[in-house]
């Protein structure tokens, strides 16, 4: 049984604690303050912002909690896994390389151990749409916890609009 524990600790580790799957960091929007606390941190919700690093011309801003008190101030808190998000064309779209459909556009561990939150991407293909999804999840117990957000691929100034499906693997 210890063995079994240590083995899902281990993993746990590397795939909790590990940093973002291929975007940089989040750019920090604003913080919002939701629950008062006297002498530690507040609850709070933070809003971000990222660019997805294989198209260009899209970002998506994401807003998650939180947690303050004792534990949030020392880092250990289990943040809850309420997300929400949103994905827009800010620019011509143009795709660096080729993907898979569900490939990680954006990881942060939410939990000193096993707890992840991740954004996905895929392509409507019938619609030419790219479809962004966030969830978290745990290495023992997944959550239903989730937001999706749709990004018609359009035509920018003169530049017609690529097709997704062209860029998929």
């Amino acid at each position: 049984m210890r063995l079994i524990l240590a083995a899902l600790i281990a993993i746990g580790l590397s795939a909790g604690l590990s940093g973002p799957a291929f975007a940089e960091g989040p750019d920090l929007i604003f913080k919002k303050s939701t629950v008062f606390k006297l002498l530690t941190p507040d609850h709070k919700l933070a809003t971000y912002g990222i660019d997805d690093p294989l198209v260009e011309g899209v970002a998506c801003h994401y807003t998650v909690p939180e947690k303050g008190g004792v534990s949030g101030m020392l880092g250990v808190a289990e943040e809850v896994s309420d997300v929400s998000l949103a994905c827009r064309q800010i620019g011509p779209v143009a795709f660096k390389q080729k993907f898979e459909q569900g490939d990680d556009v954006f990881r942060q561990r939410r939990s000193i151990l096993f707890k992840k939150m991740q954004i996905v991407r895929g392509c409507d293909v019938t619609r030419n749409v790219l479809v962004y999804l966030v969830y978290s999840d745990k290495l023992i117990e997944g959550s239903p916890k989730n937001s999706t957000s749709t990004v018609p691929i359009m035509p920018w100034g003169d530049q017609p609009a690529p097709r997704c499906a062209d860029y998929l693997n």
